[in-house]
């Protein structure tokens, strides 16, 4: 995409398989120019709707839904320098046939749109590798199929790849059911018979979106563990495209959560049990989960703590005001239980993030080190950020992240990977605490400035995304506004993202 010598933007815009030009201006704003960040995108649903998602500091990724139209944006960083744009598949680009193996939807025009979006300046494609298709049908019986045909096109194209290695199910949250993506088949056959190998709220609902951390260490899955499934599926995708890491691959995201964000699924919002702003429920009352908190408050001295999670913390749609353990008092989460549960709830999160990024690290590891296949190794977190302006924080609390007005939650992830030499993954690019009612108490801008703190305490590099569509000017110039933070350093590459375009 060629990029105006008077400053002005050149727009790729498209409706489905239409492909025009035009130009868009942007008033001059020299004092966020200056500090242009790489800012990237990539999916995440909400009520069955894809949404885009800008990131800073890591590589461009625009996510697609075949039925909106869109346009992708690139602004001119302050050394003047080429915005990439990588442009994210759409889920429902593939698809399983009759027999049961994995294809791509419409090869022939997947083909010629992505020529055109080398043509259009597009720097590569960012793919979800999904664990419930690749080893769908039986333990270790991986298909690659699909992604070794797509790949080889998105090489053949001249463009790059981000790949995101998904171990969690779209089900509840794609737009279509036929067109999500579920955890493998033996694994869900499994959870028929164990329903405890997935999260459980205090009412015993589970959520089959992601096997819950307490199965990261038990032998349930054809006599190997969650942690040794993830790290048996890296190995297998590492070998099998070794190839393409580090020269057609620039980025590996590893999953850790739903939506692939290291998060506990406190908001489901894909089976109508929680709404926005609802502070969500702990997940924590799997078989799994509880016997490790009665392990831990034995060793506390207090093993009464380890019936139950927290009592008085109310249900998914209640809001803070009137709910006990999100205020202050005798039985609050500033109590000694609460601070005690708090610290076992997140901690399990951390170790869990510890655990699998080790295995990630390791495998990449001489690739890193070789200057000639360099690879990004990429973590995401949840950008949660409404009843951030109270004391409690309770959607990040029941989310795990133990972040208060008193205790920063944000470091800890940062410390875990700043440890493995990963980057840091997250929302709300766009936003501003105006953009919600004021009673909602949001503050994507405070959280942004704290996740920003975080990264440059432990120098990781930080990625950002947008949490909603915007294709206004207001939203676009608040992404750009956001790429400027102090890690900006003249030797960083600036990449800028706006919007994207279905294939």
């Amino acid at each position: 995409m060629a990029m105006a010598d008077n400053g002005r933007v050149v727009c790729k815009c498209t409706a489905r398989r239409s492909f025009c030009f035009r130009e868009l201006t942007f008033d001059e704003k020299p004092n966020l120019r200056n500090h242009l960040r790489n800012v990237s995108t990539v999916p995440l649903f909400r009520n069955g709707l894809i949404t885009r998602c800008p990131s800073v500091a890591g590589n461009s990724i625009l996510s697609m839904d075949a039925r909106e139209n869109s346009r992708s944006t690139i602004l001119p960083s302050s050394r003047h320098q080429r915005v990439p744009i990588y442009v994210m598949m759409p889920v429902d680009a593939f698809c399983i046939d009759g027999s049961g193996r994995p294809k791509i939807r419409k090869i022939k025009a997947l083909t010629v749109a992505l020529r055109a979006l080398k043509l259009a300046g597009v720097h590569g494609i960012a793919v979800e590798v999904w664990w419930g298709i690749v080893e769908r049908s039986s333990p270790l019986a991986y298909d690659w199929s699909l992604y070794e045909e797509l790949f080889k096109l998105v090489s053949k194209s001249e463009l790059k790849l981000h790949v995101a290695l998904s171990f969690h199910s779209n089900m509840n949250s794609s737009s279509s059911k036929k067109g999500g993506v579920s955890l493998p088949l033996w694994i869900i056959e499994i959870g028929d018979h164990n329903k405890h190998i997935y999260y459980h709220d205090q009412n015993g609902l589970s959520n089959d979106d992601y096997l819950t951390l307490g199965v990261d260490h038990v032998p349930l899955f054809c006599g190997r563990t969650a942690v040794q499934c993830y790290e048996d599926f890296m190995l297998s995708f590492v070998k099998k495209f070794e190839s393409f890491i580090g020269g057609v691959i620039e980025e590996i995201s590893v999953g850790l959560g739903p939506s692939g964000e290291l998060r506990y699924p406190a908001h489901p919002f894909g089976d109508g049990r929680w709404n926005f702003p609802g502070i969500g429920e702990f997940q924590c009352y799997d078989k799994y989960m509880m016997d490790d908190l009665k392990m831990a408050a034995c060793k506390e001295g207090k093993p009464q703590w380890g019936d139950r999670g927290p009592q008085n913390a109310g249900g998914y749609n209640s809001l803070p005001s009137g709910v006990p353990f999100f205020e202050e008092g005798e039985e609050s989460f500033l109590s000694d239980y609460g601070c005690f549960f708090l610290e076992w709830y997140s901690g399990r999160l951390l170790h869990h993030a510890d655990d699998i990024l080790a295995k990630a690290a390791k495998i990449l590891r001489k690739y890193q080190e070789n200057k000639k296949t360099s690879i990004l190794l990429v973590a995401k977190i949840g950008g949660i950020f409404w009843w951030y302006q109270t004391a409690a924080h309770p959607a990040e609390l029941t989310a795990g992240y133990y972040n208060t007005a008193l205790r920063d939650g944000y470091e800890p992830v940062a410390s875990i990977l700043s440890r493995h030499g990963a980057a840091l993954h997250f929302s709300c690019l766009e936003m501003m605490d105006t953009d919600n009612p004021a009673s909602y108490l949001c503050s994507p801008e405070g959280l942004r400035q704290q996740i920003w703190t975080a990264s440059k305490k432990r120098i990781i590099h930080l990625i950002g995304r947008n949490t909603n569509e915007r294709f206004d000017r207001v939203g676009l110039w608040q992404i750009h506004a956001n790429c400027h933070h102090s890690q900006a350093e003249a030797k960083d590459e600036h990449k800028l993202v706006k919007s994207l375009n279905p294939i």
